[in-house]
């Protein structure tokens, strides 16, 4: 048995919400078909689909990145605002884009939501002016072209938009307007530049990875206009097949999640950089399946490159393997939230998302209801110890409120076959202790139209005659949250 000594009074580090963050991409069916759906029964007055708000109201979603991803590197965003949209061919996912979901719409999905606006800029064809008129358009009040024109769309108050970002994957060959590290360093300088200055108050981020030279170029160029670096994550490559690697596979993934995060936190402790923060603003488990698209072979039909994409939505795919990762992913941005100060699970909604519509409803896949558990963590991460041999399948992250007297402890069971039982042991006494667990019957348990084998129930905890500790046994392939409520006094 495990034993973890816990110390509610020993704040390590903040945690922001944003870690708890969304993405939505112009792919597929995420945004037409899915938050946008004026044909379906379940849309509102303005399209949008109420089951999917609601479902993102009910974990708090905090955050939104919008419009992607790969999409925004040709995406202008003037053709999708007002009453006359211009419709245009997707060069990125080859599709024709109405332009009906822009800006405004986007703005009021947001608010429905009740949560923060995060837009991503094209940095690809577009130009420094045109990211700085966006900013224009969404914060500035009785003044400027773009401001006016916001206020004759008939939003007469300003957006206040406060996270941007200056375009998305640009270091990679598959991005429309790939760029070099001087020539990007360059962009984001001279774009910040005419950013800030159209509204000092937003935060800026900058798409970024793990590279030293691509990171080093940014950062000493144009670090002090960046409040945020943006790297992304995916583990989970099919190179071309659908073919998703099963939980013993995924087991490998889970290793070492911290290390892009340790290597950019390196570089920015090394520049003296401390004030801009991790961004994690696209991750998942899983890669998207769009084959015939990014490499140098382009299918010529839809059959080719268009219809396979459908094959993201299969919801058995999802199984208990893409709860734990994301449980363990959410565990490592907890454990290092002095510098990762947002993450954007990607994305919300179908294709490889936590939620898929279908005409009769929606579906809420086994991630959806990881962040639903973790709604129950606190706002500090707390220092805890284990005295005895660590156990590589338990994924742990402690928190606790302001007044310490709150505490939430995720811990992951990734074993796929056997339990783990394990105690935590406090400096005071308990009041009370519950445990919320996330599972399905088998490391396979999925949820789709027809069954619903993944939810969160109640487990049974025992606490010692003292007071002082909590004892778990932990089910295989399991996502736990405990929570316990302290004495004021040690």
């Amino acid at each position: 048995m495990l034993n973890i000594h816990v110390y509610p009074n020993r704040k390590l580090s903040k945690i922001s919400p944003l870690i708890y963050g969304q993405f939505a991409e112009h792919f597929h069916r995420q945004i037409y078909g899915g938050i946008y759906d004026p044909q379906s029964e379940f849309a509102d007055e303005d399209g949008l689909r109420m089951d999917v708000i609601d479902a993102l109201k009910k974990i708090h979603v905090p955050i939104i990145r919008w419009p992607g991803g790969c999409f925004v590197s040709a995406y202008h965003w003037k053709y999708g605002v007002g009453d006359e949209r211009r419709p245009v061919f997707d060069k990125a996912w080859r599709v024709e884009e109405p332009n009906l979901f822009g800006t405004d719409e986007f703005i009021r999905f947001c608010r429905k939501v009740g949560c923060e606006p995060y837009i991503c800029t094209n940095a690809g064809t577009g130009t420094m002016e045109e990211m700085s008129d966006w900013v224009e358009y969404c914060n500035l009040s009785g003044q400027g072209w773009y401001g006016r024109l916001r206020e004759k769309n008939g939003h007469p108050e300003p957006y206040g938009v406060r996270y941007w970002s200056i375009g998305n994957e640009n270091w990679g060959p598959w991005e429309i307007g790939a760029n070099n590290p001087k020539g990007w360093a360059h962009l984001v300088t001279e774009s910040a530049k005419m950013m800030k200055r159209t509204d000092p108050s937003i935060e800026l981020s900058a798409a970024a990875l793990t590279d030293m030279d691509w990171n080093t170029e940014l950062l000493k160029k144009c670090g002090e206009r960046l409040d945020w670096i943006s790297i992304h994550g995916y583990w989970d490559f099919h190179e071309g097949r659908n073919h998703l690697a099963d939980y013993d596979t995924c087991l490998a993934y889970m290793k070492d999640l911290d290390k892009p995060v340790r290597r950019v936190r390196g570089l920015l402790e090394a520049l003296e950089m401390d004030h801009i923060r991790i961004a994690y603003d696209e991750w998942n488990l899983r890669a998207w399946y769009h084959p015939n698209i990014m490499d140098l072979h382009q299918g010529s039909t839809p059959q080719e490159y268009l219809t396979p994409r459908d094959e993201n939505d299969r919801n058995e795919q999802y199984t208990m393997a893409d709860a734990v990762f994301s449980a363990c992913f959410l565990n490592m941005c907890i454990r290092n939230s002095n510098v990762v100060g947002m993450a954007n699970f990607s994305p919300a909604v179908n294709t490889r998302g936590m939620i898929c519509t279908h005409q009769g409803g929606i579906v809420l896949r086994s991630t959806y209801y990881v962040f639903e558990l973790y709604n129950r963590m606190q706002d500090n991460y707390i220092d805890s110890w284990n005295p005895g041999e660590d156990d590589e399948m338990l994924d742990l992250a402690v928190t606790a409120d302001d007044t310490s007297t709150k505490l939430s402890i995720a811990v992951v069971n990734k074993d796929p076959r056997n339990s783990r039982t394990v105690s935590f042991t406090m400096d005071r006494n308990l009041a009370d202790a519950a445990m919320y667990t996330v599972n399905g019957p088998d490391v396979n348990s999925c949820n789709t139209i027809d069954k619903t084998e993944v939810l969160i129930r109640e487990g049974s905890i025992r606490q010692s005659p003292d007071q002082k500790t909590v004892t778990a046994t932990l089910e295989p392939h399991s996502v736990n949250v405990i929570t316990m409520q302290l004495s004021i006094h040690l």
